[in-house]
């Protein structure tokens, strides 16, 4: 319900309409806040709302614009507002530039419009943002300790200064120069300051040391490093010449290489051979093809040999390499051979033929 009104709802396919109006008799005029009833004309105004049911609601307020009677008044008409509905000029009820309001805090422009779309929200990615920038700035505090350095309006050319409560790590003010005629009157309005983190920079000091004389002045940590860093770098130019005059480096000899003592007979030497299976099986592989090439076996030869078996003994005693027929030589006939089949063949499948078919052919 909407106070101070009588209202009338309908539907009109997926949009309800709400018609209103205003039921006082008369308004206060927003300059002298003089009373008055005296009605000058009445018109609809039409502000986006809020869906309802997931429907789209359309509102149509009539209101009434009002003769101020006080002669002093600059105001000779004003049109009555809807407390908590409407404000002047605004285009959308206070309930919907709420929703905004809180929906570009969470998520800002775009992200803002898209959630807006799935709500029922006619919006863009701009009238939220400017729904932000017309929230008021929160309470002032009173801060403690301030942090104070300059930051670039455009980098280069203008710069100003922001005050930071050091405590919370809010933004304070920021001011529109970074000298000390700009701070000096802000720290002077802020007597409650005890503590002021500040950069090396002399407006500071000098703004520090006229506005807040009870205030301690300290150096944050960036400050101090970027400090000490460019105090190293000046010293070091400064004495460039000092590395001139010192003198050659020696280079250092090089250790002079001993030669192992003899092993004892019957004393083992101590070799960084690796151990294990697979060393094993490497050096005795390489025995054998050395053993083979020494008794006059070629490379080829060497090739074609079959691999040692995993047994060292194998290794010392190989078996001897196949016996090759010469070129010419027929082969051992089928019949000669202790493989030869008894009997007449079986068929063991498509295209496998007899016994008795082979000696026809």
């Amino acid at each position: 319900m909407i106070p101070n009104t009588t209202t009338r709802d309908t539907t009109h396919g997926e949009a309800i309409r709400v018609e209103a109006r205003c039921t006082p008799v008369g308004a206060a005029c927003p300059d002298c806040a003089l009373w008055t009833e005296r009605v000058h004309s009445s018109y609809l105004r039409f502000p986006a709302d809020l869906p309802a049911a997931g429907r789209r609601a359309q509102l149509a307020l009539r209101v009434r614009r009002f003769f101020c009677t006080a002669s002093a008044c600059g105001r000779r008409t004003f049109v009555e507002q809807v407390p908590g509905l409407t404000r002047r000029h605004g285009r959308v009820t206070e309930r919907l530039r709420r929703a905004m309001s809180e929906i570009g805090l969470a998520l800002a422009g775009r992200a803002g419009a898209r959630l807006a779309g799935v709500m029922g929200i006619a919006t863009s990615r701009t009238t939220l943002l400017r729904r932000v920038m017309d929230l008021p700035d929160p309470a002032a505090t009173q801060p403690r300790a301030v942090g104070v350095d300059d930051f670039a309006l455009r980098r280069g050319h203008v710069y100003g200064t922001v005050v930071i409560d050091a405590e919370t790590h809010q933004v304070l003010d920021l001011l529109p120069e970074r000298d000390a005629a700009t701070l000096a009157p802000w720290l002077a309005a802020h007597p409650e300051i005890e503590v002021i983190c500040r950069d090396r920079a002399g407006a500071y000091a000098d703004a520090a040391d006229t506005a807040a004389p009870q205030a301690l002045q300290v150096a944050d940590w960036f400050h101090l490093w970027q400090n000490l860093a460019a105090a190293v770098e000046k010293t070091v130019a400064d004495h460039r010449s000092c590395l001139r005059d010192l003198p050659p480096i020696t280079p250092e000899p090089e250790p002079a290489w001993e030669t192992p003592a003899e092993t004892a007979p019957g004393q083992e030497a101590e070799t960084d051979d690796p151990t294990g299976k697979f060393a094993g099986r490497a050096r005795a592989h390489h025995a054998l093809v050395h053993d083979l090439l020494a008794q006059g076996m070629s490379l080829r030869g060497v090739a074609h040999h079959p691999k040692p078996a995993r047994s060292p003994k194998a290794v010392v005693r190989p078996r001897p390499p196949p016996v090759r027929s010469r070129p010419g030589t027929p082969p051992e006939t089928l019949a000669a051979t202790d493989q030869a089949p008894r009997g007449p063949w079986r068929r063991v499948g498509r295209g496998t033929r007899t016994a008795a078919h082979v000696t026809a052919c």
